[in-house]
């Protein structure tokens, strides 16, 4: 048996596979993103230990521990966390939705510019690098950034607990915007600024490496056995992109979770501006990806705040009695700022066309659209930048919802294709490279099998193609008022 965990936005999953890769089990347990001030995404790296600890223990029922050849974590990238000298988290991580350091960011820019960055890393100067944060918490926190001595995310750390071993996985550093993929090196200009040493980061390894083994503390604590080799592990979504069988050219994958993705692999390093590059986990790809900071967080938001209690499917089940484009409701899903492919920070979640006449339903159902829209957007932006796609499939949560599927099949103007087991996503993909580290397969043994198609609505296109086109021009109209709208979250 292999056992993947990712440590999502919203949840902490896990999924065993037997040693022939069939799903044998699988747990999730919930916790809690927080926002304390707009553009703030925190979260606590206890939860994500409380979960792991709660849902092993679940896939575990039954079966002999001992029987377990390898372990694998992904998460979301590049969660921040600052540890202290004894690997214990400093404050709470800062999310890669994140969207406080706005002063920071423009001062980046201005000092090193986003052409020499994006030389350099494939990134530029936006909410998903982490130097603009470090900054802003050498800024705000000085004594926590001060005691800082080591520097990583959320299943780096995760990891630490179970091994006792360092380091930063391979796109953990790529996002960071602080690490050269061609000189494999951290950037000594930005490190400097910042007023780091390299010595804050572990080595860099690969998806699939094997970093370490649980020791008996651990072992004690979660249930495994101890000695169980554990795999570096590797960021959600391209953990996804693999579960998917993403590789071809042509196809995209459209990736409902807690934050969203459009996936699209390449063979080269070949980053877009408007967009992100990750290490593909298939050795030599690449991933080019296109990441909302809310999806599936901003669906839960509304559900907590307006409907708590209420199963997702209800919601689903109210919206299909209103008719596409929510009788003239249009919605920004930018509650955390956006990142891919506006990257403003400073951009806020609006509703427009609001009337007595609109219910709960209508929101619900405008929310699963303005996702659509987005998705859209970064179709064309990839599109634009000669990548064709031909074939696109849905995975993750929010790919159990028909109604958003057949909303996004319209929207995109093109069939979705919906893989078994794909609401799996990371954990599966994390899993499988577990069991490559164990010799119980190879990546060539990767399979997939397509579930069902969800076809376009043809009655649907033309009111999403004319609301799309006010959804893009909406934000054209509102981006220079966002800034003056303040809320204190970055002070």
């Amino acid at each position: 048996m292999v056992l993947g965990v990712d440590i999502g936005t919203t949840s902490v999953k896990a999924l065993l596979l037997s040693e022939g890769g069939e799903p044998l089990a699988e747990a999730e347990h919930p916790h809690a993103l927080v926002s304390p001030a707009p553009g703030f995404a925190e979260e606590d790296p206890e939860d994500w230990w409380r979960g792991f600890r709660a849902v092993v223990p679940r896939v575990l029922q039954g079966r002999d521990p001992k029987g377990l050849k390898a372990l694998g974590l992904s998460g979301m990238v590049p969660a921040l966390i600052l540890h202290d000298g004894e690997g214990r988290p400093l404050r709470p991580s800062l999310q890669q939705n994140d969207a406080r350091a706005v002063r920071e960011i423009a001062e980046l820019r201005e000092r090193f510019g986003d052409g020499w960055l994006f030389a350099r890393t494939g990134a530029t100067w936006n909410q998903q690098v982490l130097a603009p944060k470090l900054l802003w918490l050498k800024r705000h926190e000085p004594e926590v950034f001060g005691k800082a001595r080591w520097i990583a995310g959320s299943y780096e750390h995760l990891t630490f607990r179970l091994t006792g071993v360092r380091y930063q996985e391979a796109n953990w550093a790529l996002e960071s915007g602080l690490w050269s993929p061609e000189g494999e090196a951290w950037l000594p200009e930005v490190l400097d600024h910042l007023g780091l040493s390299p010595e804050v980061f572990g080595p860099v390894r690969r998806p699939w490496e094997v970093v370490g083994e649980v020791s008996r503390e651990a072992a004690e604590a979660t249930g495994l056995p101890p000695g169980l080799p554990v795999i570096a592990g590797s960021a959600d979504h391209i953990a996804a992109a693999l579960a998917s069988g993403l590789g071809a050219t042509g196809e995209a994958v459209v990736k409902l979770g807690g934050a969203g993705d459009f996936l699209y692999a390449v063979d080269r390093f070949a980053p877009v501006p408007e967009l992100f590059i990750d290490f593909h986990d298939l050795p030599g790809l690449f991933v080019i990806n296109g990441c909302m900071a809310t999806t599936g967080s901003l669906l839960k938001w509304f559900r907590e705040g307006f409907r708590p209690g209420v199963d997702f499917a209800l919601l689903d089940r109210e919206a299909e009695g209103v008719p596409p484009g929510a009788e003239g409701l249009v919605v920004l899903p930018y509650f955390l700022g956006e990142k891919t492919p506006i990257h403003d920070p400073e951009a806020r979640g609006t509703v427009v066309g609001l009337t007595l006449s609109h219910t709960p339903a209508h929101l619900w159902r405008a929310l699963l659209e303005a996702v659509a829209y987005a998705y859209r957007h970064h179709l064309e932006v990839l599109e634009a930048r000669g990548h064709r796609v031909t074939r696109l499939f849905v995975m993750d949560g929010g790919a159990k919802s028909p109604l958003w599927r057949r909303i996004l099949a319209s929207v995109l103007e093109r069939p979705l294709l919906r893989l078994k087991g794909g609401e799996k996503g990371s954990a599966h993909g994390t899993a499988f490279l577990a069991g490559v580290a164990a010799g119980l397969w190879g990546f060539m043994d990767l399979k997939r099998e397509v579930l069902d198609a969800t076809e376009p609505e043809a009655a649907w296109i033309p009111i999403y193609r004319e609301g799309y086109g006010v959804y893009r021009e909406l934000y054209l109209r509102l981006k220079d008022l966002y800034p003056r709208l303040g809320g204190g979250g970055y002070a």
